[in-house]
C-alpha cells in the first residue's frame, strides 16, 4: 500500500467512524435516584406468550417481582386468570402495592370469569389498592359503553377498593359519561402512538393531563400508562430509540414528582410476544429487556446502541483487510480507479456490518427468521455485486489506453497462415448476405477461403441465390446447404470445421450481417505469432445506429461492453468470446473438442474452454466490421435473453472449474472475471424475486398488520443501492471512456435498464431448466403504435401495474402515519423504474417506424474511429 493509499484509507475510515458516532450520540437527561411510583407488569419471558399458552413459572414471577421491588413501589397487572392470578399475592411478599386489572372484551363468559377473579383477589390480597376493569377495550371496539358501565357497577357494588377502567386520554374525552361510574380516571398518555416527536412528548403529556383535570375536576387522574419504546418502527415524527426512551422517562419522573402526578410507567420488561399484536414496537416498552437486564442508566448519558464501537471496529478492520487484499492483486490501479477501490471497500464492509447491526437487540419471531434466512444471504450477495461493479469501475478508470495487451506486427510472422472464414446462416435475406460475401471477397489477405453454411433454411428462395453468388465469387467460396442439421449454429460451425481446408491454420467466424474491412485479417493474424494465442477478437460494431432513436440507444448500450468490459478483461486474459469477427487457432479449437452444440451461446462457452485449457486470448479495440442491430424491442430482448440464458447454462456446466481451486488451468483473475461478469445478471433476478415478494408483502401489510411489517425495505434499499450504483457507474464511465455525451449515456442506461426483466427471466430459466423456451414474436405490424408498444413489453407493464397497485393498496390501507409505510410505498414506486423503462423503450421503438435508409447528411455512429488502414 502506498503512503497516499494509507492516508486515504485513514480518512475514509475516519469519516465512517464519525458516521457511527453521530448516529449513536449520547443523550443526557436529569438524573433519577429514587423509586418509581409504579410499573406495568407482564411476567412473560422471551419464549413465553399468553397467546400460545406458555406461561411463566411462579419462581420466575417471584424473581421478577423481587427485582422490581428495588425499582418501584407498585405494579399494575392486566389479567386475573392463569398464573397471573398469583402476581398480587407474590408482590405482597416484597412490599409492592398492586393495581390489579381484569381483561375484558373476549365475550361475556370470559369477561365474567375475569371479573369474578378480580373480586376474589381484592378480597384475598391486602396489598391490592386499586382495581382496573378493562384495558383499552373501548379503543379496540371490543365492547360498548353501556356494557362497560355495567361491568364497572358490578365491581363497585362488591368492593370498597377504588375502581376504574383504563383508556387513552381521547377516549375519556369522547365518553365523559364514564366518569360517573369510576372512582378515578385511569388514563394512558402515550405520545409515541400519536406521532409526537420525543422533544415535544413531555409537553404533550402535561397538556393532556391538564385537559383531563379540567374535564374531570372531581376525579383523581392516574396515568396508568406512560412511556416510550426503545426500538421498532417510527410512527409519524416519533422515533423509537433507547436514548429517546431514557430521556422521556427520566424527564417525566422529575415533572411528575414536582406536580405530584400518580403514574405507572409502561412497562417493567420487554415483551417479545407482543410482536404478534403490536408488531413494530410492542415488544420494546420495558425498562428492562427480556433477559431482565436494565436497558439504560438513570444517571448517565444514554446511547441508542452501546455496542456501536464494536461494530465500527469490525467494519473498519474488515474494510482495511479488504482494501489490502484488493490492492495486493490490483497494485497497477491508478488515479481515480485507486481512489474508488479504497472508498468502496470501506463502504461495502460498513454496509455489510450495518445489515447485521440493524437486527441487534431485536426480538425476532420464527416468521422473521424464516424471512431473514432468505433475504439475508440475498442482501449480502447484492453487496458483493456492488463490490464487483466497483472493481470494474476502478479498473476501467485506470486504463490509460483503450484496449489491453496490444496486437502483433507483420515482422513477428514470417509466413502468413491460411485462414478459413466460416459464415453460418439460417433464413437470412439473400441481398444482405450477398453484401457480406462481397466484402469478404475484397479482403487484402493473400490466402483464405470462405465456407457458407446455410442450415435449416426451408425456403429455396432464400438459399439458392447465395449458392449462385458463391459460385460467381470463385473457388475460394464454398456453399453448403444443410436442410435439417442438429446443433443450431454450433452444429453448422462444427460441420464447417470438418470441411475446412487441411492447410488452414486459423478459423475466422462472422455473422451473416457483418461487412468487414479489407484489412480485417491482415491487421489481426500476426497475433498468432505467439504460440500461446488461441483467440483474437475485435469489437462488434453496427452500421445502422442512426436509423431510429431506439437503435441509437441500443447502439450505445452495446458500446459499453466493448469499450469498457472487454478492455478491462483483456488485462487479465479473460475476454468473452462474442462469436463474430473472431479468429481462432485451428489446433486449439480442435484440441478442446470444437463448438459446444449443447449451448446456445456457443461462442462464450468455447472461449471459456480455451482458457480452461491454458490458452491465451487477445482483444484488439479496433472496429474491423459492422453488422446490424435488432430492429425491434422484441428482437433486442430475445437476443439478451439468449445471452443471459446461455451464461447461466455455462455456469452450471463449468462451475467446478470456476471454483477458487477448480480442476482447470484458469487463473484466479479469469475465474473472478467470469463469475463477476454474470453477477449483475443474477442481481436482476434477485431484484425480480424481491419485487414479487414485495407485492405479496404489501397485501400482508394491510390484511395482517400485526404479523407483517416492512421488513423488506432494508433489502429493497440494498437492491436499489445496487441499481443506483450501476446507473451512476454507467453514466460516469460512458462520459469519461466511451465519450458518447450525456444523451448517449442516458440512452445507454435507459436501454440497459429496460432489459432487467428479460435478464431476470433468463437467469431463472438458465439456472433451473435445460431447454430454451419457445419465443413468439407478436404480429402487431398493422396495429396502432401504442398497442404494439404494449405487446412488446406486456410483462413489464403488468409488473409495473402490480407494483403501483400494491403501493396504492398499502397507502389506502395503512396511511402514512408510519414513515416506514411511506418508505415502503416510495420503494415500490422506485422498483417500477426498470419496467417503466421497458414500456417507454417499446413506445420509442413503435413510434420509430420501420427501418429507414441511411442519409448521407446523418453521420454514422462508430464504436472506434477508423485508423485509415482500410
Amino acid at each position: 500500500m502506498k503512503f497516499t493509499d494509507l492516508i486515504m484509507a485513514i480518512m475514509t475510515g475516519g469519516l465512517l467512524l464519525s458516521g457511527w458516532y453521530m448516529s449513536n450520540r449520547a443523550v443526557d437527561g436529569p438524573d433519577w435516584d429514587g423509586r418509581l411510583q409504579g410499573l406495568s407488569f407482564s411476567p412473560y419471558h422471551y419464549d413465553q406468550s399468553p397467546i400460545d399458552g406458555y406461561e411463566p413459572s411462579l419462581a420466575q414471577i417471584e424473581a421478577d417481582l423481587a427485582l422490581l421491588s428495588s425499582r418501584a413501589a407498585a405494579v399494575r397487572t392486566y389479567s386475573t386468570t392463569g398464573v397471573l392470578r398469583e402476581v398480587p399475592r407474590i408482590a405482597g411478599k416484597f412490599g409492592l402495592r398492586v393495581m390489579a386489572g381484569a381483561w375484558i372484551g373476549d365475550g361475556p363468559a370470559r369477561d365474567s370469569m375475569e371479573l369474578d377473579a378480580l373480586l376474589a383477589i381484592d378480597r384475598e390480597v391486602p396489598n391490592v389498592d386499586r382495581l382496573i376493569v378493562g384495558n383499552e377495550a373501548l379503543l379496540r371496539e371490543e365492547i360498548d359503553v353501556p356494557t362497560l358501565i355495567s361491568y364497572l357497577e358490578r365491581v363497585q357494588t362488591a368492593t370498597n377498593t377504588p375502581v376504574s377502567t383504563s383508556e387513552p386520554w381521547h377516549v375519556w374525552i369522547k365518553h365523559p359519561e364514564l366518569a360517573a361510574h369510576v372512582d378515578f380516571i385511569a388514563v394512558h398518555i402515550l405520545p409515541f402512538w400519536e406521532g409526537v416527536p420525543v422533544d415535544s412528548a413531555l409537553e404533550h403529556i402535561m397538556l393532556r393531563y391538564e385537559e383531563l383535570r379540567e374535564a374531570f375536576p372531581d376525579k383523581r387522574i392516574v396515568l396508568t400508562e406512560i412511556g416510550w419504546p426503545s426500538d421498532g418502527l417510527q410512527r409519524g415524527q416519533a422515533v423509537p430509540s433507547l436514548a429517546n426512551q431514557a430521556w422521556l422517562i427520566r424527564n417525566f419522573l422529575i415533572e411528575a414528582k414536582i406536580r405530584q402526578i400518580d403514574y405507572f410507567v409502561i412497562e417493567a420488561f420487554d415483551q417479545p410476544w407482543k410482536e404478534a399484536i403490536e408488531s413494530g414496537v410492542g415488544a420494546y416498552w420495558g425498562i428492562y429487556d427480556a433477559d431482565r437486564q436494565p436497558k439504560f442508566s438513570w444517571d448517565q448519558p444514554v446511547r441508542d446502541n452501546p455496542n456501536w464501537p464494536y461494530y465500527a471496529a469490525v467494519a473498519a478492520t474488515l474494510g482495511l483487510a479488504l482494501t489490502l487484499a484488493l490492492l495486493k492483486r490490483r497494485g497497477w490501479l491508478q488515479g481515480g480507479g485507486r481512489l474508488v477501490l479504497l472508498v468502496l471497500a470501506q463502504l461495502v464492509t460498513t454496509a455489510a456490518v450495518m445489515v447485521a447491526f440493524a437486527f441487534d437487540g431485536l426480538y425476532l419471531t420464527q416468521f422473521d427468521m424464516a424471512v431473514l434466512s432468505v433475504l439475508g444471504p440475498a442482501a449480502f450477495l447484492l453487496l458483493l455485486i456492488v463490490l464487483t461493479e466497483g472493481l470494474e469501475l476502478s479498473e476501467c478508470l485506470s486504463l490509460r489506453r483503450r484496449g489491453g495487451r496490444g496486437s502483433g506486427t507483420p515482422e513477428a510472422m514470417a509466413t502468413l497462415p491460411k485462414v478459413s472464414i466460416h459464415v453460418p446462416a439460417c433464413n437470412e435475406p439473400p441481398e444482405m448476405l450477398i453484401e457480406v460475401l462481397d466484402a469478404l471477397a475484397a479482403l487484402d489477405y493473400p490466402d483464405f477461403e470462405v465456407l457458407v453454411i446455410d442450415n435449416n433454411t426451408r425456403d429455396p428462395a432464400l438459399w439458392r441465390p447465395i449458392e449462385a453468388h458463391c459460385a460467381l465469387l470463385g473457388e475460394r467460396f464454398r456453399f453448403f446447404h444443410l436442410p435439417s442439421w442438429p446443433g443450431f449454429k454450433a452444429g453448422a460451425l462444427n460441420f464447417a470445421l470438418e470441411n475446412t481446408a487441411p492447410d488452414a491454420a486459423v478459423i475466422a467466424t462472422i455473422d451473416a450481417d457483418y461487412i468487414v474491412r479489407p484489412d480485417w485479417l491482415s491487421a489481426l493474424v500476426y497475433n498468432f505469432a505467439d504460440p500461446q494465442v488461441a483467440l483474437v477478437q475485435g469489437p462488434q460494431d453496427y452500421r445502422d445506429g442512426t436509423e431510429t432513436a431506439f437503435k441509437r440507444m441500443c447502439f450505445w448500450e452495446y458500446a459499453g461492453f466493448f469499450h469498457l468490459g472487454m478492455s478491462q478483461r483483456d488485462r487479465h486474459n479473460a475476454i468473452i468470446q462474442h462469436g463474430t469477427m473472431a479468429l481462432i487457432r485451428r489446433s486449439a479449437l480442435e484440441s478442446v473438442g470444437g463448438w459446444g452444440e449443447w449451448c446456445i451461446t456457443e461462442d462464450a462457452e468455447l472461449g471459456l474452454r480455451l482458457f480452461e485449457a491454458g490458452w491465451v486470448a487477445r482483444y484488439v479495440p479496433e472496429s474491423f466490421g459492422r453488422g446490424l442491430m435488432p430492429d425491434s424491442l422484441t428482437a433486442y430482448k430475445k437476443q439478451r435473453f439468449r445471452w443471459a440464458y446461455g451464461a447461466m447454462r455455462i455456469l452450471r456446466a463449468h462451475w467446478r472449474s470456476l471454483l477458487p481451486f477448480g480442476p482447470s488451468k484458469l487463473t484466479s483473475a479469469q475465474r473472478y472475471n467470469f463469475v463477476a461478469g454474470w453477477l449483475p445478471w443474477i442481481a436482476d433476478a434477485l431484484q425480480m424475486l424481491f419485487n414479487i415478494m414485495a407485492i405479496a408483502w404489501s397485501v400482508g401489510l394491510v390484511l395482517m398488520p400485526n404479523y407483517v411489517e416492512p421488513a423488506l425495505p432494508l433489502f429493497l434499499m440494498a437492491a436499489l443501492a445496487l441499481f443506483a450504483f450501476k446507473v451512476a457507474k454507467t453514466m460516469w464511465l460512458y462520459l469519461v471512456r466511451v465519450r458518447c455525451g450525456i444523451g448517449g449515456s442516458l440512452g445507454a442506461a435507459f436501454a440497459g435498464l429496460a432489459l432487467s426483466h428479460t435478464v431476470a427471466k433468463a437467469v431463472f430459466r438458465g439456472l433451473f431448466t435445460s431447454r430454451l423456451p419457445f419465443f413468439r414474436t407478436p404480429k402487431m405490424e398493422n396495429r396502432p403504435a401504442f398497442v404494439r408498444a404494449l405487446a412488446g413489453a406486456w410483462e413489464e407493464t403488468l409488473m409495473m401495474a402490480m407494483l403501483i397497485g400494491a403501493g396504492v393498496y398499502v397507502w389506502q390501507g395503512r396511511g402514512f402515519l408510519e414513515p416506514a409505510i411511506l418508505l415502503w410505498v416510495v420503494l415500490l414506486g422506485l422498483q417500477t423504474l426498470p419496467y417503466a423503462a421497458a414500456l417507454l423503450l417499446s413506445i420509442v421503438n413503435a413510434l420509430g417506424g420501420k427501418r429507414k435508409p441511411q442519409r448521407r447528411a446523418t453521420p454514422e455512429l462508430h464504436l472506434f474511429p477508423d485508423t485509415g488502414r482500410a
